[in-house]
């Protein structure tokens, strides 16, 4: 009896060295998967929160998002972690032209009052250059997450930069 196990160990334990190498395998493409996330997947998910009110500091759907709230949880949502401050995406990323805005790319304005601090972020969800629609949590007369055209005057003199966080 003790043949035989002697006989199928160098087997059993290459098998399971396999399988082991085998499932890091697995979970190593995943990472890659992860790190290639679908960008309308990305919209689909933060359009389920379209509604939701406008909470400063907010970042819990259940209560309220601000603007950084509401990016920084969609992407965590897909294994990104972004700043949750508007202020940390002003020397984030490298700029964009228009003509390669992005669905799922974000966009970086100043504040309303101040065009030397950052003051909102969206996330494209129609990519069309300076014509692009965005999601967001809107402090203004939306008091809520909702979808506003990049081309609105309110956003336009305050477009400080757009942003791609993700692979291509």
């Amino acid at each position: 009896m003790r043949s035989i196990l002697y006989l199928f160990l160098p087997f059993l334990l290459f098998s399971s060295f396999s399988l082991k190498k085998e499932e890091k395998h697995i979970s190593f493409q995943n990472k890659i998967i992860q790190k290639e996330i679908d960008r309308d997947a990305i919209i689909e998910y933060a359009k389920k929160y379209l509604g939701t009110p406008y909470l400063y500091a907010g970042s819990n759907p259940e209560k309220g998002f601000d603007c950084s709230g509401f990016v920084s949880y969609v992407f965590k949502n897909f294994g990104l972690n972004l700043p949750r401050s508007s202020s940390g995406y002003k020397n984030l990323g490298k700029a964009l032209k228009p003509e390669d805005f992005k669905v799922g790319d974000i966009l970086v304005f100043y504040g309303y009052k101040d065009r030397t601090v950052i003051g909102h972020l969206g996330i494209i969800c129609e990519a069309n250059g300076m014509q692009s629609k965005f999601i967001h949590a809107s402090s203004g007369k939306a008091q809520q997450v909702t979808i506003t055209a990049l081309d609105t005057e309110h956003y336009t003199k305050r477009f400080y930069k757009c942003i791609g966080v993700l692979s291509e």
